[in-house]
Formats: structure tokens, C-alpha cells, sequence
């Protein structure tokens, strides 16, 4: 017999998933305004069956291999390639590039042979041809649905089997189940739970691509991220051409990897040398320029670290940083004008990494000071230098991770000096052609390049 069920409802929070039985002006969880929405849950009086419990030891084994697109920068951000059986959920501003990645890796997996299952909820048929035609991404293989019903999807990819299936996006689909809107709190939570129990029952892998608020966070509860294996954001610069993937979660692999792209009109083309992209427009011989050997998951990146120290005219100084961390900024000025003697009390200081990247990682530390230090004496650094290391408080300059990753892609680009801190001595500093220069202070970063 069939346990009864009950309707139950709650107001949820739709930025922190927080529930009460009554509505709320205020969340009291994360302090937003009117943010409880109303939510009505079928529950049933009690459970009729379960699932028995198994030894750990004899769970399960899924010996199959990544699914490898052959994008080498899509690959990257996973860790490898697809796992089967994952739900992948993909963020990123409106028209920055989401459909185009998809229709990128589906035609590359159609190029193996694979079949891929595509639901465009938001364009017609005809508007998903014209793009894939004009992006040369039309495969005999690939199959196109405008289907919104969760359980229509899944009927359908089951009889299909299909290598991977793509929803664009979360927010148009709908549970039968669920009395309302798409695009709801409950719609949303509730078709990622069916697409993703889905997956993981019938081995099949799974991208969601997910709308983001104005926050820049994908649009939804908080929980819809907790939800998924693999969480990617789709960035980039308005007035840029290229784009980043990033992970922000991954339950297979590395949360800190990158992969790089740039639009053109044929589509999206794989960086294989981001160092060079970011380093292309460089001036030579100005102060205030300096380029910093970033780790960006198991990839080196050079990047550029501008910095403008102006007298200021204001009774408080102007301290602004773009693309990494205004704190951390602040906190270097003042052990800039503590350790290392430099008036910074009276100036205008503005901090760019350029071409748009952010880097949050303490080896760019190094870079943020003598950027400033070369705009204090107005004194340039040589073109073919570069630093890396972690600033403390006490003026001391400390190890970062993947320093041989490092020093292998500053040589590779043709860079004759290397500035980092002391490290191990089997590094071998000066092989090759690149000078390896180590120091452990301030005050031997300012002998070194100021002196």
C-alpha cells in the first residue's frame, strides 16, 4: 500500500536556502530583504522502501576512462576529461560564450563518434542551426530538443544513450510535480535533483548551464552548486576577446585550474600560450611595469603587474586595485613604507594586473611591491625580469609553491632574470641562460633592482 502523502509549506530563502514556516521580511540566516519565497512540498507520511546499505569494500567500481572532448582546455578545468556519470554545472554572464562552449564540445564529441543530446530550452531549433552552422559545429550525431519537462528529458535520453547531455539552460526546466514557474526556487532545485539523480543512475554525464544573478553568482539556492560534481564559471572582459573557464568546485580534480579562450567569428579558439597573450602588449622600459610568474592550478602564467603612485590631493589617498585583492594591497603598502622606507602616505596608489586576469595567489605579492617601489622612483625595471614571492609583515620575502613550474615558463619565454626568494638549494637557480637571483628581504629586493 501506497503511504499517504501530505502537502507541507515552507518560505525559503533564495540566496542562503534558509527555511521557516512563516514568511520573514528579513532572512535572519544571511540579513537579505525579502528574499523568502514561498514553497509548497509533496512529503509522504512515511518511506516504503530504501536502499540497503553496502561495505564500502564491495560498492560499486566504475573502471571507464574520462571522456575526453579533445578540447584541450575544456579537458583541463575537469581534471582530465568528463567522468561519466558527473553533472558539470556551467555559470557565466549572458552572451559571454556559454552555448557556443557547448556546441564546441559536442561537435568534438561527435568527431569521435559519440552522440550527444542537446536541450535548448531558451532558441529555437532554427536559431541552434544557425549558430552551430556558422561555428562549423554541425554533426550527423547530434541531436536538438526544445523539451522543458524533466521527465520528458530523461525518457528521452534514456532511449537514446547518448555520451553526454546538455541543458540550456536549468532555469527553463520544469518538474511535472512542482506547481510553478520555471525558473522558481523550487523548479530549479527540483529539476537539478532529477537531472542529477538521473546521471547518476544511468551512467550518463551531464552539463547544466545555470543563468548568474547580478552578484555574478548562478542564479538559484546557494544548495544547487552543492548539488552538482563540477562547478565552472565562464568569464571575461566585455571589451576583451578572450575568455576564461574556471573551476570553482570539482569532486575530480583541481579546484584552482583554468582553461583560456578567445572569441573570434568562427567561435571559440583554445589559448595554448595564455604567458604570451597577456604579455603582448607590454610597454618596455616604463616604470611601474613587472612581470610575476602565476600558478593558476598546475599551469604557469606570466602576467603583467602595473602599479601608479601619484601625490594625492585628498585628505585620504586613493588605494584601488584591480584584479586581485584591495586588502592585500593595503597590507603590502604598509610594510612597503615600514621595511622598505618608502613615503606611500600622501599618495594616490592604483594597482592593475593587466588584460583583465584576477590573481589572488601570495606569489604575486613580490610583483604588487617593486610594481610600486619602480612607480615611486619613477626607475624601470628591466623588461627581461621577472619576480615572484610572498610578502610578510616583518618585511621578509617567503617560498611560494610550484617554483620549478615557475622558473621553466619564465625561461621558455625568453626571460634572462629571475628574482624569488631563498628556496631549497637542488632548484638549480641558474640553469640554462636564465639568471636566478634569490633573496630573503626588502632590503635586498631594493639593493637588487634600486640599488
Amino acid at each position: 500500500m501506497v503511504a499517504p502523502k501530505r502537502i507541507t509549506t515552507h518560505f525559503v530563502c533564495r540566496h542562503c536556502d534558509f527555511r521557516s514556516v512563516k514568511w520573514l521580511g528579513r532572512c535572519p540566516q544571511c540579513g537579505e530583504w525579502n528574499s523568502l519565497v514561498e514553497q509548497k512540498e509533496t512529503v509522504p507520511h512515511s518511506a516504503s522502501s530504501f536502499e540497503r546499505p553496502v561495505p564500502l569494500m564491495d560498492a560499486p567500481e566504475f573502471p571507464e576512462p574520462r571522456l575526453r572532448t579533445a578540447i584541450s582546455e575544456f579537458d583541463r578545468v575537469l581534471g582530465g576529461g568528463i567522468v561519466p556519470g558527473s553533472a558539470i554545472l556551467i555559470g557565466g554572464d549572458p552572451g559571454i560564450g556559454k552555448s557556443t562552449l557547448l556546441l564546441h564540445v559536442l561537435a568534438a564529441l561527435a568527431d569521435q563518434g559519440a552522440a550527444a543530446l542537446y536541450i535548448c530550452g531558451e532558441e529555437s531549433p532554427h536559431q541552434v542551426k544557425m549558430r552551430a552552422h556558422r561555428l562549423g559545429a554541425l554533426r550527423p550525431t547530434q541531436y536538438l530538443s526544445t523539451e522543458r519537462l524533466v521527465e520528458a528529458v530523461c525518457a528521452m535520453a534514456k532511449e537514446l544513450r547518448p555520451a553526454l547531455i546538455a541543458v540550456d539552460s536549468i532555469q527553463t526546466m520544469r518538474c511535472h510535480e512542482v506547481a510553478s514557474a520555471p525558473g522558481s526556487l523550487a523548479q530549479v532545485r527540483e529539476s537539478t535533483a532529477r537531472l542529477v539523480e538521473f546521471a547518476k543512475k544511468e551512467h550518463l554525464p551531464i552539463i547544466l548551464v545555470g543563468h548568474v544573478t547580478k552578484d555574478g553568482a548562478i542564479a538559484g539556492p546557494r544548495v544547487l552548486e552543492h548539488m552538482v560534481d563540477t562547478v565552472l564559471y565562464f568569464e571575461g572582459e566585455r571589451y576583451q576577446n578572450y575568455r576564461l573557464l574556471r573551476t570553482v568546485k570539482n569532486r575530480f580534480g583541481s579546484t584552482n585550474e583554468i582553461g583560456v579562450f578567445a572569441m573570434s567569428a568562427k567561435g571559440l579558439e583554445e589559448i595554448a600560450n595564455p604567458s604570451a597573450l597577456f604579455l603582448a602588449e607590454r610597454p618596455e622600459r616604463v616604470s611601474g611595469s613587472v612581470v610575476v610568474p602565476s600558478m593558476e592550478g598546475s599551469r604557469p602564467i606570466l602576467v603583467e603587474v602595473q602599479a601608479l603612485v601619484s601625490p594625492s590631493y585628498l585628505g585620504t589617498p586613493r588605494r584601488t586595485a584591480i584584479g586581485t585583492d584591495p586588502q592585500r594591497v593595503a597590507l603590502l603598502c604598509a610594510v612597503l613604507e615600514k621595511k622598505g622606507g618608502l613615503d606611500l602616505a600622501g599618495r594616490d596608489i592604483y594597482i592593475n594586473i593587466a588584460g583583465g586576469i584576477k590573481i589572488s595567489e601570495p606569489a604575486l605579492d613580490l610583483g604588487v611591491v617593486v610594481a610600486m617601489a619602480s612607480s615611486v622612483f619613477d626607475t624601470p625595471v628591466e623588461p627581461l625580469t621577472a619576480v615572484c614571492g610572498e610578502v610578510g609583515l616583518a618585511g621578509e620575502v617567503r617560498m611560494v609553491s610550484g617554483m620549478e613550474s615557475r622558473i621553466q615558463e619564465a625561461r621558455r619565454l625568453g626571460f634572462g632574470r629571475l628574482i624569488t626568494p631563498v628556496g631549497k638549494e637542488d632548484m638549480a637557480p641558474n640553469e640554462g641562460s636564465l639568471a636566478h637571483i634569490e633573496i630573503g628581504s626588502l632590503a635586498e629586493l631594493m639593493d637588487v633592482l634600486f640599488g
